[in-house]
């Protein structure tokens, strides 16, 4: 298990340094550091492989995280723009861990959150699934952003006037947006006590890596709509983004069955050494599944 603790997530440099790759099998991916924050024009939560295993496309960049404990704001995600980072919520990050997929684990408000996320194995699909931790009577509310690109993979995103910002009900945990007609819908099942569909453009995203290497660097991306997750009782929240419509009850299911395919991929191996193990599994990231495509 590859695991980063504050020494490592609270050093801007050192975290922003460090990546993690979950895949589908079919040519689609999310990546990003190990903090959340994007350096690459390549880091997305869903890159969708529209002509497995081509044709790929970043449909959903990231989200902007807030939690909200007993009515105090603590911000979660993190962000770079031109000489600035903000919100960082990497100060309030304790712990990132491969276990089988990325877990990042949050301490704010004597409250304790856990964030994991996987991939669908054969489908365009990432599960985000929030656990609240030692929450005591406390109120926890979860206001989640989702920003999004709907580009080619290898171009950036800017503000346009082209962009349709019609969020599409489907029923009460399904909602769908499609800003262009030459890309497909993304769906966000969700378990979300409301959902509210004003949409903003957030802009001048700075991408450090491409600016590196001399590329365009800076992107704008649209947030459809803000999901507000009541986790006071329930002490969890989930959220599936897709190119099809599933139902947000599935999440568990998906996720077990995904850690029993990781598992059997590393049973058979006749080594016990523990880097081999961690080695095999990710080697298997890259592979391009023949009876998906």
């Amino acid at each position: 298990m590859i695991n980063f603790t504050k020494e490592i997530l609270h050093n801007f440099e050192d975290a922003t340094s460090r990546e993690w790759l979950e895949t589908n099998g079919i040519g689609g991916f999310a990546c990003s550091t190990v903090i959340g924050l994007n350096t690459r024009r390549y880091h997305a939560l869903l890159t969708a492989a529209m002509r497995p295993p081509a044709g790929r496309v970043v449909l959903l960049s990231k989200f902007d995280e807030t939690v909200v404990i007993d009515g105090q704001r603590y911000d979660l995600s993190a962000n770079q723009y031109s000489g600035a980072v903000h919100p960082q919520g990497y100060t309030n990050m304790e712990r990132f861990r491969l276990d089988p997929f990325p877990i990042f684990t949050f301490a704010v408000g004597g409250v304790q959150i856990e964030k994991l996320l996987f991939m669908v194995h054969g489908q365009n699909t990432t599960v985000i699934q929030y656990r609240v931790r030692e929450q005591g009577t406390r109120s926890v509310q979860l206001e989640l952003r989702p920003l999004i690109a709907f580009r080619d993979y290898h171009a950036l995103t800017h503000e346009n006037g082209v962009l349709d910002r019609t969020v599409h009900f489907h029923h009460e945990k399904v909602a769908s947006v499609r800003p262009y007609s030459d890309h497909p819908s993304l769906y966000f099942a969700h378990d979300a006590e409301e959902v509210n569909s004003q949409g903003y453009w957030y802009k001048n995203f700075e991408y450090a890596l491409e600016r590196e290497r001399g590329l365009d660097s800076v992107e704008d991306l649209f947030n459809p709509m803000t999901l507000l997750f009541d986790v006071s009782a329930r002490g969890n929240a989930t959220l599936i983004a897709s190119t099809e419509i599933l139902d947000v009850a599935s999440a568990d299911m998906l996720r077990q069955q995904e850690m029993d395919r990781r598992s059997r991929i590393v049973s058979d191996l006749a080594a016990e050494d523990d880097l081999v193990r961690t080695l095999t599994a990710a080697a298997d990231q890259y592979i391009v599944s023949k009876y998906f495509v």
